[in-house]
Formats: structure tokens, sequence, C-alpha cells
């Protein structure tokens, strides 16, 4: 199966030649930094772009991206993984590693499920691939959609994650998928922001995972990001840096309503 676009012309330009020229307005010619994982927003690209542009920017690319989102549809799975097939852009074509993937389930134990059905029309995962085709458009992607899943989980996806790139012989990237507080002034989403961004910058998984949930941030990809720094943790990772963190306030001047964007790599 390739899985078609959804939110193309919508969170994005429709159009090759008009997409090309979007993400052009958001990388920048940076030095490149080996990264296990990276935290990178997934709005409409006029608001969260400079934030996910910036982290692309930064990271030397990998044969494959695992990449996490969370499942905002409510279709298919607690967690589903699409393991066959690939996914389209206006930008081209990614074919999903089905051999990482398939070593992902099998690690897991029954925790995740195939299920294209999360998949179908859910843009967390669909708003990076943009960013990696402007730069590599013959990557590889495996497609993880999360919907619930406990701590525990989360750090049994984080470890199967981590077990199926070790078995692999070439470079593979981690990325969560997340948006930041959703809908709050713009002060208090960046108090409740910082509580959730310090936990991720002290590679503290269980400490992200409890903080959203004891103080109802809404953070719509804390799954995805307890995952990913799990697995980070488990390849080794020693530090992580905030490049960036905005919100859609200093896009559209309304600070009464924000989402806030936040870019950060683990290396």
């Amino acid at each position: 199966m390739i899985r078609q676009p959804a939110v193309a012309g919508q969170f994005y330009r429709g159009t090759k030649e008009g997409l090309i020229e979007e993400v052009s307005l958001y990388v920048q010619d940076l030095p490149r930094e080996k990264v296990i994982g990276a935290v990178s927003p997934h709005a409409g690209l006029m608001y969260s772009g400079p934030v996910a542009g910036l982290v692309y920017s930064k990271i030397e690319f990998p044969d494959t991206f695992v990449i996490l989102g969370p499942n905002h549809t409510g279709l298919g799975s607690a967690i589903s993984l699409m393991a066959e097939g690939g996914w389209e852009i206006p930008t081209g074509v990614f074919e999903i590693d089905h051999a990482l993937a398939h070593r992902i389930y099998k690690n897991a134990k029954g925790l995740v499920n195939m299920d294209e059905r999360a998949h179908l029309f859910e843009h967390s995962i669909e708003v990076q691939l943009p960013f990696i085709a402007y730069y590599r458009k013959e990557v590889k992607i495996v497609p993880i959609s999360m919907m619930q899943a406990s701590v525990q989980e989360c750090r049994m996806l984080g470890l199967s994650i981590a077990q199926a790139i070790r078995d692999s012989d070439y470079p593979v990237i981690i990325i969560a998928s997340s948006d930041m507080s959703h809908y709050l002034p713009a002060d208090r989403a960046r108090e409740f922001d910082f509580m959730a961004i310090d936990r991720i910058l002290e590679l503290d998984p269980e400490g992200l995972y409890n903080t959203v949930v004891a103080n109802r941030i809404s953070m719509c990809g804390y799954l995805p990001v307890t995952a990913m720094l799990f697995a980070s943790i488990e390849l080794g990772a020693q530090k992580a840096e905030l490049l960036k963190y905005s919100n859609s306030g200093d896009i559209n001047g309304d600070y009464d309503q924000v989402v806030g964007y936040a870019g950060i790599i683990i290396k």
C-alpha cells in the first residue's frame, strides 16, 4: 500500500514546486550533528516550520527515520506500526523500512499492532516528511502511531526500538513528533511547556510522562517523546539540547490562545 497524503494543501503546500519553496523558508545551512533522537513539532508549516526546519537542518541524516507520532484521529490500535509499503507526499514517496519495522514488531512481543488504519488520516508523522524529502528522498521510514500507553509500555516500546536499531548495520534516528501546550495564554503555555521540556533535557522519560499527566499538560505527543527517550537512553544518549521554543502567537500575533512548539535533539 502507498499511503496517500492526508493533509497536503492544508498543513503544507500541495504541489511539488510549492512545497519545496515552502520548506526552503524554514531550513538553514548549519553544521550538522550526529544524534540519536529528536523532538519535532507537527502543526501547519507556517506555524511550526521554523522549529521543525531547525531540527532537520542540524542533524546528520540517517538511512532510516523511525517516526513516532500521536494518534489524533482515534482510528486503529493503541500502538500502530505500518510495516510495509510507502508514504507519498508531493515531493516524493518514502519507502517503509520493512526489515527494521518487523524487528521492532517482533521485539515488542504483542505490544505493537501492524495496523494501517491509524495512519490513513493522521498528520503528525506526515508533516515531518516534507523536511526529510527536502534533503534526502531516498531515506526510509518506520511510522509508529501512539494513541494510549502506560509509562511501562512506553519503556517496552523504546527498548524494542533500541534493540532493533542495534541489530541494524546502518544509521537510524528516532523522531518523536509533538506539539506542546494547546490553546493557553502564552505565558501559561510556556510555564507548562518548560515543565515538560526540562524533563526531556534531563533525559527523564518517566519524569516527563508523570509531569504531563499530573499537571494535565496538553502536550499531544508525550507518549512518542517518552518512548523515544527510553530508546535513546538505551542507545547511549548523554545529552539533550533545546534548539528552539516558540508558539503560534509568534506568527499570528494572538498570544491569548497559543500552541507551543519545541525542537530538541538527543545526543
